[in-house]
């Protein structure tokens, strides 16, 4: 916006000739003239630049009006597409701010700045763009995601987005830079690269340059030096005096030229000082700094390989999460796998009676269907949604509840107490499961935000956990009862990665399980994910239910199996 200031500049010169005494020369008030008509020159183009500027932040608004209306027809399928989320998130970061920055340069303040400070506490910031960014990583891994296919905005399994631009593949790829992810990084900046070449219109705010400089160095960082020497080599072509690149070149030229044994034709071996000392700083390539911006394009096929140095539990993990066959487990007696309904000698069951799908044997998981009504669901998600806190975990070690990237969600807890539906619900559990309720935790209601997931963990303590649940004071946590309240399009399986076991989340149906052994001892096949939502808005509430007043409703036994 430095083309409004100039005007603004001028005019404020001028003005103090005024305190010159020109009336005491006839001379002196002749340049006034010229002074008006200078001032009037300065004053067309000042009207001419917010004309432009208005034309500016119109053709924003109307960018901006359009995506949001699409938005509002119905927010949570619109929000349900990971991509989405990004682009709504970006759009606070970049195209909201831009115009707040606009606005801004006249004075006094508008009444849109008035007005806009009263959302402010609502509107996202870096970080959130930050988390967006990196739930699309986290989506690509586990689903095997192309990069290009997202980036055009159709990922299998959901509906088409309007396409990421070049710059916005470069941000993206910067995150994984900022967080030493040069898998990512690579992947997304040469994205960023071919789409930066397509595009009729550059985004002035960054360069082809500064891609390379970027891709060159993950690359680089990555292992491949000869591949990064093409992309430094491609730098050097736009930009011949960008000095990193001209010290990085130095440096994968000596090095791939001494590996292959032909620095300085026949001479032979070289002196490794004299080398050093001539190379200055060339010895290790300059990383670049955190702030740059990025454009791209590439000729070179060199494609990265995913680090392979991750848990065998990841990978089972994530197979499980697409459902790959040779992961999800096939029993050998499929016929324990049953439907029925029971009512377990309750007399409110007799006339609505559970409906029980036993769906894994060991550990035992059932699937209880349809034990949620619509309306329960809508009152229960009406009390938590004003409440939701990004969701903790427990830590091992100290008991105190922290975050996690591990766990992206935000969570609410109810009390029995504050609605008669909450009061219902643990009711209906005590009578499908024939366990006290009395010690059971408040019921917690869960929202997954893009890519939202919980890795793989335990809902019990471990021996070893001597902290955990000590305030609470009634033991272990026995059972799960995991109430699902959405459907989700794609994604979001609960999965149980040490024995193969999946759950679909189907609206209105709960899972439980024991977390317990009859004897006592944790059962460590109960070791469960929250796979990441692909597509769609997943509510879940839970209650876990505690050791403490179940002596007599689940008794202690030496056989660990005898349940």
């Amino acid at each position: 916006m430095a083309w409004l200031e100039v005007p603004v500049l001028i005019l404020l010169a001028l003005v103090t000739l005024s305190n010159a005494e020109v009336f005491t020369a006839l001379v002196d008030l002749e340049n006034v003239i010229y002074t008006e008509s200078n001032m009037l020159e300065a004053i067309k183009m000042y009207v001419k630049g917010e004309e432009a500027k208005l034309n500016l932040i119109k053709q924003k608004v109307d960018k901006l009006d359009q995506m949001n209306r699409e938005a509002v027809s119905d927010p949570e399928h619109y929000l349900g597409h990971p991509v989405n989320g990004y682009l709504l998130v970006k759009r606070f970061l970049w195209e909201w701010t831009e115009i707040e920055n606009m606005v801004r340069l006249d004075k006094p303040k508008t009444e849109y700045l008035v007005n806009i400070t009263q959302y402010r506490e609502f509107m996202p910031d870096g970080n959130d763009l930050s988390g967006a960014a990196a739930a699309l990583l986290r989506l690509q891994d586990t689903y095997r995601l192309d990069t290009s296919s997202i980036a055009s905005g159709k990922i299998q399994g959901t509906w088409t987005t309007p396409q990421l631009s070049a710059h916005e593949c470069f941000e993206l790829g910067r995150v994984a830079y900022n967080a030493n992810d040069h898998y990512h990084t690579i992947l997304w900046m040469k994205e960023s690269l071919n789409r930066y070449d397509a595009e009729e219109t550059k985004n002035a705010d960054f360069s082809k340059a500064t891609i390379l400089d970027y891709l060159a160095w993950a690359v680089y960082q990555s292992g491949h030096m000869k591949e990064a020497q093409k992309y430094t080599n491609d730098l050097l072509a736009i930009d011949p005096e960008h000095e990193r690149a001209m010290n990085n070149k130095a440096f994968f030229d000596y090095h791939l030229a001494k590996e292959e044994g032909r620095m300085r034709g026949d001479d032979g071996d070289i002196d490794e000082e004299e080398t050093d000392e001539e190379q200055g700083e060339s010895k290790q390539p300059k990383k670049e700094p955190k702030d740059a911006a990025a454009e791209d394009e590439s000729t070179d096929d060199f494609v990265p390989e995913r680090p392979s140095d991750q848990l065998a539990e990841r990978t089972a993990y994530e197979a499980l999460c697409r459902g790959d066959e040779d992961t999800v487990a096939k029993l050998n007696n499929p016929r324990k796998l049953k439907c029925s309904y029971q009512h377990y000698g309750k007399p409110q069951l007799f006339l609505c009676p559970a409906k029980e799908e036993v769906v894994f044997v060991r550990p035992y998981l059932i699937m209880y269907r349809e034990v949620l009504s619509d309306l329960e669901m809508s009152i229960v998600k009406g009390i938590a949604a004003p409440r939701l806190n990004r969701a903790t975990i427990q830590n091992s070690v100290t008991g105190k509840l922290e975050y996690a990237d591990y766990r992206i969600s935000k969570s609410a807890w109810l009390k029995p107490g504050e609605h008669g539906v909450i009061q219902k619900i643990r009711n209906r559990v005590s009578a499908y499961t024939n366990l006290d309720m009395e010690t059971a935790e408040d019921l917690q209601v869960v929202n997954y935000g893009i890519g939202g997931h919980y890795e793989p963990h335990f809902d019990f303590a471990r021996k070893e956990e001597v902290n955990a649940f000590k305030d609470l004071g009634t033991g272990n946590r026995i059972a799960t009862a995991l109430f699902y309240m959405s459907d989700v399009e794609a994604g979001g399986a609960t999965v149980f990665p040490m024995v193969g076991a999946r759950v679909i989340p189907a609206k209105g149906s709960a899972a439980f399980w024991f977390n317990l052994h009859p004897n006592g001892d944790g059962n460590y096949d109960t070791r469960h994910a929250a796979c990441p939502v692909l597509a769609g808005s997943k509510w879940v509430s839970n209650i876990w239910i505690h050791e403490q007043g179940q002596e007599f409703r689940r008794q202690c036994d030496i056989n660990r199996n005898k349940y």
